[in-house]
């Protein structure tokens, strides 16, 4: 029996901490499984399953949600699909179900692309690919986006991997980011309101174990430093550190307690770097339009030391 997310691309490396291993799915083009010398790095699922909260997968057009799933173009108020409807918005945008095309394969690497075409809400047409890359230090991602459209189009990128650090229990993990502001937001999870990190409980520069937070927030003017924007680091001091360029400068970090990891429910830990905010389709916070024909491009990566 096939799995329900198509062709599992798996791709390997030798590096100096032992054999990389990464397995993308055709579906969503999903990192399923990510492991380096046997340690996992990200919540896996079961061949078998579909990834469950969005784990692992690309979210194109837009990362996070859209409220309503309505947003105005030219004076006229577009309508897209409903996609989370206990809270009425459309969410991850248009590619969740869709599946990629092998572009390439080599050993250690694959890329995949899949086209956004015109539909409800968004009329628009895009070429986009997302490259899995093992590398020395660990993982990089690239993804591209082409406007095969007539006009500009509206666009934002991100991804939604769940990270772990081998058997350590998450809740031991300790996460640290700098932030300059939070989104608050409603019980639809719409932002209402940017509001400064410094000196709050959402102040994660000094660190704080996983066990302690219980987020679903999405955040803005994160400090990259020599390219890492966020790090988590076990009792143990192994590090996985989350690598991005200057196109992501919003991260959504969420602690589910109710994740069905492969050893059953519990807490789990989204890193989800973005380009533009959630809602940005309405407030314009990081929002892209390419213009037709024109390529965007941008890399993001996960980094492993023991």
């Amino acid at each position: 029996m096939s799995a329900p997310t198509g062709t599992q691309y798996i791709i390997t490396r030798v590096t100096e901490q032992g054999e990389a291993r990464a397995t993308v799915t055709e579906l969503a083009a999903s990192l399923r499984e990510f492991s380096i010398g046997g340690v996992d790095l990200v919540e896996s699922y079961a061949e078998s399953a579909m990834p469950p909260f969005a784990d692992g997968i690309v979210l194109v057009p837009w990362p996070n949600r859209i409220e309503d799933g309505q947003w105005m173009l030219d004076g006229a108020v577009q309508q897209l699909d409903i996609t989370e409807g206990d809270r009425n918005n459309a969410i991850h945008g248009l590619l969740r179900n869709t599946g990629y095309s092998l572009i390439e394969r080599t050993p250690e690497s694959v890329t995949l692309g899949a086209t956004v075409f015109p539909q409800h809400g968004y009329p628009f047409r895009l070429h986009t690919t997302v490259r899995y890359e093992l590398v020395e230090s660990g993982l990089r991602v690239t993804h591209t986006a082409t406007n095969l459209s007539d006009t500009a189009a509206p666009y934002a990128l991100g991804t939604h991997p769940f990270f772990r650090i081998g058997d350590t229990p998450i809740a031991q993990l300790t996460l640290t980011m700098t932030a300059d502001t939070r989104f608050e937001s409603n019980e639809r999870l719409i932002p209402t309101g940017e509001v400064a990190v410094a000196g709050t409980e959402f102040d994660l520069s000094g660190g704080r174990p996983v066990g302690e937070l219980d987020l679903d927030t999405a955040f803005a003017g994160v400090e990259v430093v020599d390219g890492v924007a966020a790090r988590l680091t076990a009792p143990d001091g192994r590090e996985l550190r989350l690598t991005v360029d200057e196109n992501f400068d919003f991260v959504q970090l969420f602690t589910p307690r109710n994740f069905p990891t492969l050893a059953g429910v519990g807490q789990a830990v989204a890193i989800e770097p973005m380009t533009g905010a959630p809602n940005a389709f309405n407030t314009g916070r990081g929002l892209l339009w390419l213009e037709p024909g024109v390529e965007f491009e941008a890399n993001w990566g996960v980094e492993f030391s023991a």
